[in-house]
């Protein structure tokens, strides 16, 4: 019986997510299978892996064939070094521990990378939000500016307005008492 590590679809349209499970390769897409050793979620950002290390390993050196896809998240996941190295070890090129140090070295390797990486994600989204703020604060200024020189004019024409009413008020008042006298 020929196994294969592959993905099940699952999921609803536009939103898929996958199982990774051991299967017949003669067995369809979503039906049977032997076990299932973890899941890959590609909607979140970045991809969701979940996989049990241990189980995908003893697949692979009793020569389960994965698909092209799970080889990939195989090997992000280490799972393909381990078995390089677990081959070296059978062979005598180096001892479990020497193995074990490489693959460790590589797993903290890989992590620093990943934290750079998150860093600069995180460092670039900042930058963009204070760029994003300080334009805002312009924006905020100009208008502001803008609203204090429209509020001036009203002011000046209302006391124009008050001046000339006072003005005219004045002017009546001494055209009144002119005609008085």
């Amino acid at each position: 019986m020929a196994t294969r590590i592959r993905l099940q679809r699952h999921g609803r349209k536009g939103y898929a997510y996958y199982p990774i499970v051991i299967a017949d390769s003669r067995a369809p897409r979503d039906g049977k299978f032997i076990e299932r050793i973890g899941s890959y979620n590609p909607n979140t950002n970045p991809a969701t892996i979940s996989l049990d290390f241990d189980r995908a390993l003893y697949w692979i050196e009793v020569g389960a064939q994965p698909t092209d896809t799970v080889r990939s998240i195989l090997s992000k996941e280490g799972v393909m070094l381990m078995k390089h190295l677990r081959v070296g070890v059978k062979k005598g090129a180096f001892t479990m521990e020497e193995a074990q140090r490489k693959f460790d070295a590589w797993k903290a390797d890989r992590t620093q990378i990943a934290n750079a990486a998150e860093a600069k994600k995180n460092e670039a989204a900042a930058a963009d939000a204070k760029a994003r703020f300080e334009a805002e604060v312009e924006k905020n200024r100009v208008k502001a500016e803008e609203v204090a020189k429209k509020k001036a004019e009203k002011l000046a024409a209302e006391e124009a307005a008050a001046k000339e009413a006072l003005e005219a008020e004045t002017a009546e008042t001494e055209a009144t008492a002119e005609a008085a006298e």
